[in-house]
């Protein structure tokens, strides 16, 4: 109990770090912290409300927690959209390898070593894309946001592929998340082309 309350406030405090290490040029501090702490709310309240009443839809019931976390955030203090859903994005990814390394000690599986280094190499991904997108000849419009849709919609890819898969995942509902990942997934991969047509 007391390692998982130490580990749940250093996830907290390395998210809202990384969040607001990537907003923190055009934002306030409180501004940051704030919308951050939003998120990390909505997480906390998806994952409670899935204990204690469906717990097969954790990973969903968080997921959708901390998008209206997110959403109420940019809202209040009307942050750009796609600039602060790559903080989340890169941010929220730590805070996965932090829960996969944390169920590695607890108990080792294949999958669980699986999908934590799936995760390590989509933030590795993220930070290459991050440093390069401006020099891809066919992303021409330069838009902040390539980074976050892109390795957002390779995560929910991999978790469309898995389910097709029927690879026995504890956070996967069977059908229902090869539509839910693979409409995100699509969504994601759409807003990239969309981004890289505006100028």
């Amino acid at each position: 109990m007391i390692i998982n309350i130490l580990v749940s406030i250093v996830s907290a405090l390395l998210f809202l770090y990384v969040f607001w290490t990537r907003l923190k040029e055009d934002y306030t501090q409180n501004q940051i912290f704030t919308a951050g702490f939003y998120v990390l709310l909505g997480i906390a309240c998806g994952s409670i409300l899935a204990d204690n009443s469906f717990s097969e839809l954790w990973f969903w019931a968080s997921f959708a927690g901390g998008v209206i976390g997110l959403a109420l955030g940019i809202w209040r203090f009307r942050l750009r959209f796609f600039e602060t859903l790559e903080a989340a994005v890169l941010s929220e990814l730590i805070l996965f390898l932090i829960v996969f390394l944390l169920s590695l000690v607890k108990k080792f599986s294949q999958i669980t070593l699986l999908g934590t280094l799936a995760i390590i190499v989509l933030i590795g991904l993220f930070i290459f894309l991050d440093a390069h997108y401006k020099k891809f000849s066919w992303y021409k419009s330069g838009r902040v946001g390539f980074s976050g849709l892109t390795v957002l919609g390779l995560f929910f890819l991999a978790r469309t592929l898995v389910a097709m898969l029927a690879i026995d995942v504890l956070s996967f509902v069977g059908d229902r998340e090869v539509i839910a990942s693979g409409v995100l997934s699509f969504v994601s991969f759409m807003a990239v082309y969309n981004l890289s047509k505006q100028t």
